[in-house]
């Protein structure tokens, strides 16, 4: 199977992407990742104005099939979070690029990027 990996990203090996805006780092997770958890039914996210350290975890998802954590790409303030999930978690399967991102991040410190799997590299883990 075939799964979608944009090349604006960056990802880590637990399946999330990060992506720079001029808002921040916005963070989801991989088309791989949602299609291997299933049908997700409940996203927990922190609140805006909280503390994040790389690597960190900073919320939970829960599928049909299993619950995972989701960790930061990125050390910062959250600045952004992604409301329309609580009411429809099933954006983070049909969408998990667009409208199924989860958090944005005000990164301290953007060199951490660099520590991220390039989308090439990403595609090689999953493979």
């Amino acid at each position: 199977m075939t799964f979608d990996i944009p090349e604006d990203r960056q990802y880590m090996e637990s399946h999330e992407w990060a992506l720079e805006t001029e808002d921040g780092v916005r963070v989801g997770i991989s088309d791989f990742a949602q299609d291997e958890l299933g049908d997700v039914v409940f996203v927990e996210l922190p609140d805006e104005g909280d503390s994040i350290a790389q690597d960190d975890e900073f919320g939970v998802i829960e599928s049909i099939k299993a619950v995972s954590d989701l960790y930061a790409p990125v050390s910062g303030e959250i600045v952004g979070v992604n409301e329309d999930l609580f009411d429809s978690p099933e954006l983070v399967n049909d969408e998990p690029f667009e409208d199924g991102w989860m958090i944005e991040i005000d990164p301290e410190d953007e060199s951490q990027l660099e520590d991220l799997l390039s989308p090439e590299e990403y595609e090689e883990q999953i493979a």
